[in-house]
């Protein structure tokens, strides 16, 4: 699995084997490129283009693609 993420993680427990601490970085990567899929993101954001808002991953991934969106096209965070 690639990921390129940087990381800093800090351990309380002094006693973990160089295995163990690999395995939680492992772990918190799969969480990380979970969470940063283009599903959630799509879940998590409404597109409202001129007059409408729409919650189709087909239209906010198209609309995403792009360098700068277009006049009158804002994404909202549901959050």
């Amino acid at each position: 699995m690639g990921s390129n993420h940087n990381m800093l993680v800090l351990l309380r427990n002094q006693f973990m084997s160089e295995k163990a601490i690999q395995q939680v970085v492992e772990n918190l990567n799969e969480l990380l490129e979970e969470a940063a899929s283009a599903e959630h993101f799509c879940k998590a954001h409404e597109l409202v283009a001129r007059n409408r808002i729409t919650s189709r991953p087909n239209k906010i991934l198209e609309a995403i693609s792009q360098i700068e969106l277009r006049a009158f096209y804002f994404l909202i965070n549901k959050n």
